[in-house]
């Protein structure tokens, strides 16, 4: 967030909902609109790599959030956000569909990273463009979450270090269960 340093107020946590941050966030910032505390940065994500995040995008809770132009290529000097196929929808207390949510992981040198990149879009439709919001100044802003993890298998199940109650798989218990001096594997046999 370059030299000058934003103070909080005591107490403040910053921990938004998915809805907070595509409504309370990414939309006031796609319209001009003013948003207080105006703590999230814009940053060019592509010109830095995830852990040079520190300095530059906002930090809470070990995560880091900043507002990006949309851009198709994500590639930064060391390598690039891959979208992992993921997204989910976003929709308000009323249930009304405001965005869309898709997950990227960095890959450098050829090799997948704990760095995942949660990337807020906002769903535009007829009702924007009725108010005279141009619809592609709707589409032109992102908003970012990014978070290093502890991976384990992200295509099965992303496991962090915060995650408590994780459930193992069967071959998991089978070989926490082994005993290291035991000579012969039996499993289970089921008639």
């Amino acid at each position: 967030m370059g030299e000058e340093k934003l103070v909080l107020p005591p107490g403040f946590e910053f921990d938004p909902t998915d809805e907070e941050l595509v409504v309370n966030y990414l939309y006031r910032r796609a319209v001009n609109l003013p948003c207080y505390p105006n703590i999230i940065p814009h940053l060019d994500i592509y010109a830095a790599e995830p852990w040079d995040l520190h300095e530059k995008a906002f930090w809470s809770k070990n995560e880091w959030y900043f507002f990006s132009g949309m851009k198709q290529n994500r590639a930064t000097r060391k390598g690039f956000w891959k979208e992992v196929g993921l997204s989910d929808a976003i929709f308000t207390s009323n249930g009304d569909e405001v965005g869309m949510k898709n997950y990227l992981v960095f890959w450098c040198d050829g090799v997948q990273t704990n760095w995942i990149m949660e990337e807020y879009h906002l769903l535009t439709n007829n009702s924007t463009s009725e108010m005279g919001q141009n619809q592609q100044d709707l589409k032109e802003w992102v908003v970012c979450r990014v978070r290093e993890e502890k991976l384990v298998d992200f295509g099965e199940k992303i496991i962090s270090d915060g995650d408590e109650g994780v459930e193992l798989s069967y071959l998991d218990e089978v070989f926490f269960s082994m005993d290291d001096d035991q000579d012969e594997i039996t499993f289970p046999s089921y008639i």
